[in-house]
């Protein structure tokens, strides 16, 4: 297994990578690793996605999971960049149920770059993310996207009238 760990605008980010494919993406960093292609192919796409220089990831991906998981991450994969999906339209597309989905997304071993953020609640809500600072993380890289994002977080409460933090926290 190889890793990086990079500075995102969400704080630390490390990839992880074994028989060149990336397997797992975790917010924080872990020790010093060799860095082999495919972990710098990764690193490079994460920085121009953030960067707003990328809308599709190219990087091999091998994420650990059941068959339905897998099957999950891959419809997520065919998100279109600034577009959502309910967790029901998910569910549907699979022939599954919501909850199901929901697990599979909380699963995922790769957030950002199997964007489990592009699946939102039936009602527009944002709805779970077990990335980084959680709901307020989403509804980030949401924005950073180009999605409308309606639902009020805790942090764009708390931004309210800050003009310079709310800069910060939209691209």
């Amino acid at each position: 297994m190889t890793h990086a760990t990079f500075l995102s605008p969400l704080g630390p980010v490390t990839v992880t990578a074994t028989d060149g494919a990336i397997v797992a993406l975790n917010w924080g960093e872990a020790g010093c690793g060799l860095l082999d292609p495919v972990v710098r192919m990764a690193v490079e796409e994460l920085q121009a996605y953030f960067e707003g220089h990328l809308r599709q990831f190219n990087v091999p991906l091998k994420p650990a999971g059941t068959t339905f998981q897998r099957r999950v991450w891959a419809a997520l994969t065919a998100i279109p960049c600034g577009e959502t999906r309910s967790y029901g339209a998910l569910a549907g597309e699979l022939g599954s149920g919501p909850r199901a989905v929901a697990r599979a997304c909380a699963a995922n071993p790769i957030p950002i770059i199997i964007p489990c953020h592009r699946v939102i609640g039936a009602d527009g809500s944002l709805t779970g993310y077990s990335g980084g600072s959680g709901i307020d993380t989403k509804a980030w890289l949401l924005r950073h996207e180009g999605a409308a994002v309606t639902t009020p977080t805790p942090l764009t409460r708390r931004l309210r009238g800050n003009a310079h933090a709310t800069r910060d926290c939209s691209l």
